[in-house]
């Protein structure tokens, strides 16, 4: 009988373990759609790359774990990936807008170099080089 509790409490911990996991990648995604400010600036960024490469692992997760989920579980991730999926469609018609304005994107940039001019180009480099590198192994 104590084996049968201790495999009902962990399989009860288990589920709540994967419905934590799904937030955290649900919030991941929420702060690259710019939803949640960036906690070092406090303003909302957006990057469509990598939200989208969070909503492509949920949606991943939702396929591979099919039939193995308790209902709970499946509609948990099934209304966040398709919140998540909204908010990027949104998101993503906003900057086409955006870009033919082009005033948001350069003032951050020469707010950066005001601050600190010689760190943010190597620091640009090391993170454009570090997103490809890590673009490039999830786009294989």
């Amino acid at each position: 009988m104590a084996e049968v509790q201790t495999n009902t409490q962990s399989l009860g911990e288990m589920s709540q373990r994967f419905i934590e996991f799904v937030m955290m990648q649900a919030q991941n995604a929420a702060l690259f759609l710019g939803q949640i400010p960036n906690p070092q600036t406090g303003k909302g960024e957006v990057n469509l790359e990598l939200a989208k490469m969070f909503i492509d692992q949920l949606g991943m997760i939702q396929e591979k774990t099919r039939g193995n989920l308790t209902n709970e579980e499946s509609a948990v991730i099934k209304n966040t990936l398709s919140n998540l999926q909204m908010a990027f469609v949104e998101v993503s018609k906003e900057p086409r807008e955006g870009k033919t304005e082009s005033a948001p994107a350069p003032k951050p940039e020469s707010a950066e170099p005001a601050a600190e001019t010689p760190e943010p180009p190597t620091t640009a480099q090391s993170e454009s080089e570090s997103r490809k590198k890590f673009t490039k192994s999830y786009g294989a």
